[in-house]
């Protein structure tokens, strides 16, 4: 049987893209997909639950300022090469597939070592730290956006196709109808849906608690916070908190009328995918390369979102921004319409393709 082999992780945003493909690749080929992992964290359980064989290799961070920790890492990193490399030397896999994040490092280069293709995937607006180490052993890149294509130099552009983000076939199936029904709303009962990410977001849940009382006399306030991050209000029929939402999401997604959130690619393209218009808080500052203000603005560039910047968490005007969109239904259909359009193209099915092609040897 055609063994395929995918790496990254981290961050649900560097996993579920991943199996979005995988899901394709099962539909289309009979094959085993097997994925290498962090040893520590939640790429175990979140691969495991989607079916697939994991396996874990230690894994360091890929820091991008001073710290004592990055020398420490650096033998985890040796210690992912080589774990790495007795997996896929067993595996013989056709090929390896990359969703990025830190971890991704060392299976790539352990498979260019033993003459593996590699692909790779960048889900956000510009390129990161992992994704350009990893372009020293990909055949091909893929990207969600032209414009990042175009910034890219040209011999890197010649091995880069355009797909936009891999989304589950959940969230193209998804029932709004049966996400209502879950949430128990009632009819004509709008819905605001909150999303901090997989491992919540800390300025988002306090903008949110803040500006509760308002939010909640407009919507069914439904709230994914973060495991340990739950906000103090009370719940009731106009306030549902989750510390995460697994199962349900596609089909509560659909439901809702307006997506606040984070501006990582998967909750982007997720609500893309299910044409909902969006209100964005980027992550910025110390830590972060800037990836989600870049993914916040090309979305508000097509029409599909507004950008709520506002230094720390100024609940009145945070709360001003979401209602008063609400309320206006032309720009709420318009988004609608925007968003939609931004997540028409199946990326996963376009990822799928490509990778059954090269395994065929240049016919899909």
């Amino acid at each position: 049987m055609i063994v395929i082999a995918f790496t990254g992780g981290g961050t649900g945003g560097h996993i579920y893209p991943g199996l979005a493909i995988a899901e394709r690749l099962r539909l289309r080929i009979e094959c085993r997909i097997v994925w290498i992992g962090s040893d520590s964290g939640m790429d175990r359980s979140i691969v495991e639950g989607a079916g697939l064989e994991f396996i874990g290799v230690p894994s360091g961070k890929l820091r991008r300022y001073l710290s004592f920790r990055n020398i420490l890492d650096l033998f985890k990193i040796a210690g992912g090469f080589l774990a790495s490399r007795k997996a896929l030397k067993k595996l013989r896999p056709r090929l390896l597939f990359s969703k990025g994040g830190f971890v991704s490092v060392p299976p790539c280069a352990a498979a260019a070592a033993l003459g593996i293709p590699v692909f790779t995937h960048e889900s956000d607006f510009s390129t990161g730290l992992a994704t350009r180490l990893n372009l020293r052993w990909a055949e091909r890149l893929f990207v969600a956006y032209p414009d990042t294509r175009d910034s890219l130099s040209p011999a890197v552009r010649a091995k880069t196709s355009v797909i936009g983000n891999p989304v589950r076939a959940a969230f193209r199936l998804a029932d709004a109808g049966r996400g209502r029904r879950f949430l128990g709303a009632v009819r004509g009962e709008r819905i605001l849906l909150v999303l901090g990410g997989s491992q919540g977001a800390r300025e988002v849940n306090e903008l949110v608690a803040a500006a509760l009382p308002l939010l909640r006399a407009e919507f069914m306030v439904v709230h994914q916070t973060g495991a340990g991050q739950e906000i103090a209000a009370a719940a009731d029929g106009r306030y549902k908190p989750f510390p995460y939402i697994r199962d349900e999401l596609p089909d509560i997604l659909a439901a809702a009328d307006l997506v606040v959130g984070r501006s990582g690619a998967g909750t982007v393209w997720e609500a893309a995918t299910a044409g909902k218009p969006m209100v964005l808080v980027p992550l910025r500052g110390r830590g972060t390369r800037g990836d989600q203000v870049e993914n916040a603005e090309q979305f508000r560039k097509a029409g599909a979102a507004i950008v709520y910047d506002g230094e720390g968490p100024d609940a009145a005007a945070f709360a001003d921004t979401v209602i008063a969109l609400a309320r206006d239904e032309g720009r709420l259909s318009s988004m609608a319409a925007a968003s939609k359009a931004a997540g028409f193209a199946d990326a996963a099915d376009l990822a799928a393709s490509a990778i059954i092609e090269r395994i065929n040897g240049g016919n899909a």
